[in-house]
C-alpha cells in the first residue's frame, strides 16, 4: 500500500520540533509535502510512526528545510532496512 507520511514542524525555545507523525493512504504520492512510502501492512506502518515519534521527540532544528530533510532521510533509510 502507498502511504503519504507527514508531520508537523512547530517552533520551540531551542528550535523547531517535529511531531504528530501520520501516514495516510494515497494514490498520488507527493515527496514535496512529505514522504511517500510503501508498507506491507498496518503493523509496519505503525512501527515506523512510533519510531519517528521516539527518534525526533528530543531533536531540534534551525530551519524547516533541515527538519524536513532529516525526517525524510530517516524514514527512507528505516524502510529500506526492513527490506
Amino acid at each position: 500500500m502507498h502511504y503519504q507520511v507527514s508531520w508537523k514542524t512547530l517552533p520551540g525555545l531551542r528550535g523547531l520540533a517535529c511531531s504528530e507523525f501520520r501516514a495516510l493512504e494515497t494514490a498520488a504520492p507527493d515527496n514535496d509535502r512529505g514522504v511517500a512510502l510503501d508498507f506491507a501492512n498496518a503493523a509496519e506502518r505503525d512501527a515506523l510512526l512510533a519510531d519517528l515519534e521516539a527518534n525526533f521527540a528530543s531533536l531540534r532544528f534551525s530551519n524547516n528545510a533541515a527538519a524536513f530533510e532529516a525526517v525524510k532521510s530517516y524514514a527512507l533509510e528505516r524502510v529500506a532496512q526492513k527490506r
